[in-house]
């Protein structure tokens, strides 16, 4: 494959989230699952605040059947690139429990609350804030973000945490639409929020891994590669000629200007 960045008027970026905007310091399993296992004890005391907890019930036995689910849903969202979203996850757990049903807004609490440990640890790379300030002087540039995550709301609240949200058109997750990238129509959903769908060449996906670059080839979006210092287990090497690498943020602003 070969990727060559138009010259062009850029009428849009839309950047990946993580590893992209921010960063989540020393990452490993380890410290995604205890972020994890954080928040879903956090989210049983909300439970039990909310007197939905039956006395039968134990936290490890919770605990068990909602890692068991969460790490199934995990693998067949990387084989299908469908997305289960975090909420979906609390109320198929909770029903095969035959506990007590809560309406959407109550799972997607909870799905926030799982996350809370997790947002806390993305930070936005230092010239993340610079960079968009600078792209949002830009007359007509629009700017979105698109992100492989099942909980919009960690997200928006890591945006909004660091006073970035304001920064951004559009902002899709695939919790919302309920597909990952590489899946094209993510891609193209975004596009249409952005009013560009039909403009895809105008448009640079900016992003650290495969699921970015081949999904933003399949769009026929642009691409800008960003050099992750982290390699991650069954990531899938990139052979594309020509295609642009950046090792920081900044570096975006060299293909607009």
């Amino acid at each position: 494959f070969s990727i060559i960045i138009s010259i062009m008027k850029i009428k849009a970026i839309i950047f990946d989230f993580g590893f992209t905007l921010f960063y989540f310091d020393n990452p490993s399993v380890e410290r995604y699952n205890e972020c994890f296992k954080k928040g879903l004890l956090k989210s049983i005391e909300t439970l039990k605040e909310k007197q939905v907890w039956s006395e039968h019930l134990s936290d490890e036995s919770f605990i068990e059947k909602f890692f068991k689910k969460r790490n199934e849903c995990f693998r067949e969202s990387f084989k299908t690139k469908t997305e289960f979203s975090t909420s979906k996850i609390y109320h198929d757990v909770l029903e095969s429990l035959d506990e007590v049903n809560l309406d959407d807004d109550t799972y997607e609490k909870l799905a926030e609350i799982y996350h809370s440990y997790e947002g806390k640890e993305w930070k936005p790379f230092p010239t993340t804030k610079e960079t968009l300030d600078k792209l949002s002087k830009y007359e007509d540039l629009k700017l979105a973000v698109l992100s492989n995550h099942p909980n919009h709301k960690m997200v928006e609240n890591s945006l909004k945490e660091y006073d970035l949200f304001s920064y951004f058109d559009v902002i899709v997750t695939s919790d919302e639409f309920g597909r990952r990238k590489p899946d094209p129509n993510i891609f193209l959903y975004t596009l249409d929020k952005l009013g560009l769908r039909d403009q895809t060449d105008s448009v640079i996906m900016c992003g650290d891994d495969y699921a970015d670059i081949i999904g933003a080839q399949r769009a026929n979006l642009q691409s800008v590669l960003v050099e992750r210092k982290y390699k991650f287990p069954y990531e899938r090497e990139l052979n594309i000629s020509n295609l642009r690498r950046i090792d920081n943020i900044s570096e975006i602003l060299n293909f607009i200007e």
